[in-house]
């Protein structure tokens, strides 16, 4: 199974924590070099330092608010300019909880800019050296979501539902030019996401983010909650080479708690 990347170019977005963060280390462990893109430059030098380099990559990072689209793309297009970026990682925070019906204009639409127009910016900036090249990997970290929506998430599972359908558009345009795209759907995940959905829960519930995370725990087949890597080592198969025949589709990394197919 061909699973080496070496001499590919991949940028992650949000990789100084969770997902983002494990899934840069897992793409540069198959020797990838990476670029990271987040908007805290501190936490961005020190994930630097912890890639691996054992086959002579060069990682390095962008500093990026995707609160600001328009500053993304001088950013990004400034970048692409002297760099072919053939892996894009796309993974954004989700937004708040709540129920939809209580969610303002401005929270649909800031999650929108942030979400679907950000990922829309990077791919059009990356996807013309991925056509060079006849290898491009686009891999977008959305959620369980889009196949059974999350109760208590309902702008999260509204704009996760776009990025969705807005990838499987673009696999069918761009899959004849060598360039996949597919979506990993993580499950209840240990991530600073979890730890704030847990919080916000309690304090609605009265009840403890322990008993919270047990009745979590207690629906999943699994029986336990994930950890970054985990999901993070389904980003990098589809990065690689071996998956060059998988297109358009949802990958749930959940422990088999989805009971859609």
């Amino acid at each position: 199974m061909d699973l080496n990347l070496q001499g590919k170019r991949a940028i992650v977005c949000g990789s100084t924590q969770g997902i983002g963060k494990a899934s840069a280390l897992e793409l540069a462990l198959l020797g990838a070099g990476v670029t990271l893109i987040a908007r805290n430059e501190t936490a961005l030098k020190k994930v630097v330092t912890e890639l691996d380099n054992g086959r002579g990559q060069v990682h390095n990072y962008l500093v990026a608010d995707f609160a600001f689209p328009d500053q993304l793309k001088k950013i990004i297009d400034d970048y692409t300019k002297s760099n072919v970026v053939v892996i894009l990682v796309n993974n954004t925070g989700g937004p708040p909880a709540g129920l939809a019906i209580d969610a303002s204009t401005d929270e649909y639409l800031n999650a929108f800019k942030s979400h679907l127009l950000c990922n829309q910016i990077l791919a059009q900036a990356v996807v013309r050296g991925m056509k060079e090249k006849k290898y491009g990997r686009i891999i977008n970290i959305i959620s369980t979501s889009v196949k059974t929506p999350i109760k208590g998430l309902g702008v999260s599972n509204t704009i996760r539902g776009a990025v969705a359908n807005w990838a499987k558009t673009l696999s069918a345009e761009l899959g004849p030019f060598g360039i996949t795209v597919n979506n990993v759907l993580p499950g209840a995940t240990m991530t600073q996401r979890l730890e704030s959905v847990l919080r916000e829960k309690a304090e609605h519930t009265g009840k403890t983010i322990e008993v919270l995370t047990h009745e979590m725990v207690a629906d999943i087949p699994a029986g336990r909650i994930s950890e970054a890597h985990e999901v993070a080592a389904a980003v990098a198969f589809l990065a690689s080479p071996a998956a060059g025949y998988i297109n358009g589709i949802n990958i749930p990394v959940d422990g088999g708690r989805t009971k859609s197919l």
